[in-house]
C-alpha cells in the first residue's frame, strides 16, 4: 500500500510534489512512488474499443510544469519526474558537480549551446538544428539530451500537441525543452552549500518520504 494519498487532480499532484520535492512520473523500481501509481483508478491509462485511448495523468504533466510551476525531465536513473523549485538549487549544485559543463565543442556542448542560443524548441526541432539528421540519429541524439537532463542542463519546459482539422489536440504530444536558467533565471540554479552537502540534504529528503526504500535505491534516485 502506498504511503503517499490518493491523487484525483492535477492540483493535487502540485501540493504532493511541494509538499516532498521529488516525484517521477511512471515507474520508478520503487514501489508505489511514481505519479503513475498513486492517481485514482480513473485517472489511469485506459484504451477504449474504438482504438483510441484516454490518460488524464499524461495531460496533467504540462499543466503541472507550467502551472506549479516546477521541473521536468529524465532525473531519476534516465526516467522522468517532477522536482520542485524548492529542492532543485540541491539537485542541480550535486548533480552539475558530477557532471561538470560540457566543452562547447563536444557533442553535448554543442546541442546545449544550440538551445542557449535558439531558446525553447521541441526535441525534433533541436535534433535536426544539431544536424542529427539521417537513419539511426533519432535514438543517438535522444541519448545526448538525456544525459544532459540527467545533468540538469536541459529541461522540459512544456508539451507541445499536434491538432486535427477541428482544431484538436491529439497524439503524445512533444516536449518542449529549454535551460533552466532561461526559465528562471540563473539564481534558482545557484546553491550556497557545497555539493557534498546537498548530496547530504538529498539523501535525507528520500530517507524521508521514502522510509522503506534501501539505501541502494535511494543513492540510484539522487544519481
Amino acid at each position: 500500500m502506498s504511503r503517499f494519498p490518493s491523487i484525483g487532480s492535477a492540483a493535487e499532484l502540485m501540493t504532493l510534489i511541494d509538499e516532498i520535492g521529488f516525484l517521477p512520473l511512471l515507474d520508478s523500481g520503487i514501489y508505489g512512488f511514481s505519479a503513475e501509481e498513486i492517481v485514482d483508478e480513473d485517472c489511469r491509462y485506459v484504451v477504449f474499443s474504438d482504438g483510441g485511448w484516454d490518460w488524464p495523468l499524461w495531460k496533467w504533466k504540462g499543466q503541472i510544469v507550467t502551472d506549479m510551476p516546477c521541473l521536468y525531465g529524465k532525473f531519476f536513473n534516465k526516467k522522468a519526474g517532477f522536482i520542485s523549485k524548492a529542492w532543485w538549487p540541491d539537485f542541480c549544485n550535486y548533480r552539475r558537480s558530477k557532471f561538470p559543463l560540457p566543452e562547447s565543442d563536444s557533442i553535448e556542448g554543442t546541442i546545449l549551446d544550440t538551445l542557449r542560443m535558439t531558446g525553447s524548441l521541441i526535441t525534433r526541432e533541436l535534433r535536426s538544428a544539431c544536424g542529427f539528421n539521417g537513419k539511426g540519429m533519432r535514438s543517438k541524439f535522444d541519448g545526448y539530451v538525456t544525459k544532459l537532463q540527467m545533468a540538469t542542463y536541459i529541461v522540459t519546459e512544456d508539451f507541445v500537441y499536434p491538432r486535427d482539422k477541428h482544431g484538436k489536440e491529439y497524439g503524445w504530444g512533444w516536449s518542449l525543452l529549454n535551460t533552466p536558467e532561461a526559465l528562471y533565471g540563473k539564481e534558482a540554479c545557484r546553491c550556497n552549500r557545497s555539493a557534498e552537502a546537498s548530496f547530504e540534504r538529498l539523501v535525507g529528503q528520500f530517507r524521508k518520504i521514502l522510509p522503506s526504500a534501501t539505501e541502494k535505491e535511494i543513492l540510484r534516485l539522487v544519481g
